[in-house]
């Protein structure tokens, strides 16, 4: 476990939906690009075996030789597992499809539920100086999935505006009240950012209104636009905030990190 002489780490914040599709790994690099660009050291832990959180940043399969798996299970230094990006000050584990079998590994060890945990908060980490970590999870409530959130300070949301946006949303937050209570009791939900949204659609605007009818203050200020230029920017292993700065996508993303850093100390 954490040495309790050790100064307080950076913020940890597992970026969760059980949905695919929903903008997960989207705001994993454009929030980290964002709070990088506010001057913060930040590290993005690929915790998805689709590995998308890496090939967005840059970091070719063939250059993956330790990854997130190993942090877990690998007797590896950290050294040896985190890259640097090309873009200064952002980190990252990265991900291959080893990941798939974790929860089967994951089963036989009495630590299961801890790994990531102790991996966030081994000495090693303090060098780096990180700010934020952003752990972008998989698409469902797996052993993976519930790793972040013991390991994690806060869940941050990604909320599609799309029809029955709002039906799994409660599995997320019942299993998020499970680890508060069994595991993680400082857990909290640092927020729900609803993402694809079209201003000009009904159904965006509806389903704003009922989640933040529903949700009250946890619903970002910021919601995060369908943006073309959002879509493309993976494509060239770019942020949006790289790819084109003064699109409503990064201006968006930018908006959202000022939200994260303002809630950074509570």
């Amino acid at each position: 476990m954490s040495d309790p002489s050790r100064p307080n780490g950076p913020k940890i914040i597992a970026i969760a939906n059980q949905k695919g599709g929903v903008g997960k790994t989207t705001t994993s690099i454009n929030l980290a690009a964002a709070l990088v660009a506010e001057g913060y050291r930040v590290l993005v832990v690929d915790l998805d075996p689709q590995g998308n959180a890496s090939t967005g940043l840059g970091i070719e399969a063939d250059s993956r030789d330790n990854t997130t798996y190993d942090l877990l299970f690998g007797d590896v230094d950290l050294e040896d597992v985190l890259q640097t990006t090309d873009f200064e000050g952002l980190w990252i584990s990265p991900a291959t499809i080893d990941l798939s079998s974790a929860d089967l590994e994951m089963v036989s060890n009495e630590k299961r539920s801890f790994l990531l945990y102790d991996a966030l908060r081994q000495p090693a980490m303090d060098r780096y100086g990180f700010d934020f970590v952003l752990i972008d999870c998989p698409p469902s409530l797996s052993l993976l999935t519930v790793n972040a959130m013991i390991a994690a300070n806060s869940v941050l949301v990604p909320l599609q505006s799309e029809f029955y946006a709002l039906e799994g949303l409660s599995q997320l937050m019942l299993t998020v009240r499970e680890v508060r209570q069994s595991a993680n009791a400082k857990l909290r939900i640092e927020g729900v950012v609803l993402t694809m949204f079209d201003q000009r659609n009904n159904l965006s605007r509806q389903v704003e209104q009922d989640a933040r009818d529903n949700l009250g203050d946890l619903v970002f200020n910021t919601v995060i636009p369908r943006n073309v230029r959002i879509s493309e920017a993976p494509s060239f292993a770019l942020p949006i905030l790289q790819y084109d700065p003064t699109s409503k996508g990064s201006i968006a993303y930018q908006a959202l990190a000022q939200e994260v850093i303002a809630k950074r100390g509570q």
